[in-house]
């Protein structure tokens, strides 16, 4: 397996040792592993942080309900 980077975009792929030979060029250039890792990695944690901040909405939002209804009832 072999990591190529794209010169155009910046994105960086894994793929198998007959396939890199072949892209490797004018657009495409090796690269070390680490980068790939650290390209992966960062985009779990982007992820993650989106998922949490929904998660965080959803709770103020069901709280926002809750006294709503309270308010409700009490009148």
């Amino acid at each position: 397996m072999k990591c190529l980077k794209n010169n155009k975009t910046g994105n960086i792929i894994r793929v198998d040792d007959k396939q890199a030979y072949q892209m490797a060029g004018n657009t495409w250039e090796y690269v070390a592993k680490e980068e790939w890792k650290n390209q992966v990695r960062s985009t779990k944690n982007e992820k993650q942080e989106i998922e949490e901040g929904k998660k965080a909405e959803t709770i103020a939002e069901k709280q926002l309900k809750r006294n709503k209804l309270k308010e409700k009832q009490r009148v």
